[in-house]
C-alpha cells in the first residue's frame, strides 16, 4: 500500500511539474504577444504619421511614389544611397544638404532644403515611412536612432 502511495505521489508531482511548465510557457507567450502587439501598434502609428509628414514635406521633390524628379531630385524607392547612408539621410531631413550626391550611379546636385522645425519624433516617423515603403523593409526607426544620427552631423552651411 505504501508503494502505491509513493507511485501516486510521483505521478502527482510530475503532473504538477508539467502544469507549472505549461503555465510558464503560456505566460512567456502572452508577454511576447503583448510586446509584439505594442511594437506593431507603434510601428503603425509612426508609419501613418510619417506618410502624412512625407507628403507635406518631401513628396514635392521626391514624388509621392518615391521616384524622384528626373535628374533633379533623387529617388527614394530603390535607392542605394538610402540603404548605405542611414545617418546622412536622417541628417538631411533636419539640416538639408548642399553639394553632389550619387544615387544608383547617377549624380544629383540640387540642394535639399533643411526642415529645422522637424522634431526627432517627426524625423523617426518620416524615416519609418520611407524605410518601409516601396522597395524598403527596415522596420520601425526609433527616436533614439534619430537622436544618435543627429549627434553625428551638423547643420549645413
Amino acid at each position: 500500500m505504501a508503494n502505491n502511495f509513493g507511485l501516486k505521489l510521483q505521478a502527482s508531482s510530475r503532473k504538477l511539474s508539467v502544469c507549472a511548465f505549461q503555465l510558464v510557457v503560456c505566460s512567456l507567450w502572452f508577454v511576447a504577444c503583448g510586446q509584439s502587439q505594442n511594437r506593431d501598434t507603434k510601428f503603425q502609428q509612426y508609419y501613418v504619421q510619417g506618410e502624412q509628414l512625407y507628403i507635406k514635406n518631401c513628396s514635392n521633390c521626391h514624388q509621392k511614389n518615391g521616384s524622384g524628379l528626373g535628374r533633379v531630385y533623387p529617388p527614394l524607392d530603390t535607392s542605394d544611397y538610402m540603404a548605405q547612408h542611414f545617418n546622412e539621410v536622417i541628417c538631411m531631413m533636419k539640416y538639408g544638404k548642399e553639394g553632389e550626391i550619387i544615387v544608383n550611379g547617377k549624380k544629383y546636385n540640387m540642394p535639399m532644403k533643411a526642415i529645422a522645425s522637424l522634431t526627432e519624433l517627426e524625423i523617426a516617423e518620416i524615416a519609418t515611412y520611407i524605410y518601409n515603403t516601396w522597395s524598403h523593409q527596415r522596420g520601425i526607426v526609433e527616436i533614439k536612432e534619430v537622436a544618435s544620427a543627429l549627434q553625428s552631423c551638423s547643420p549645413a552651411p
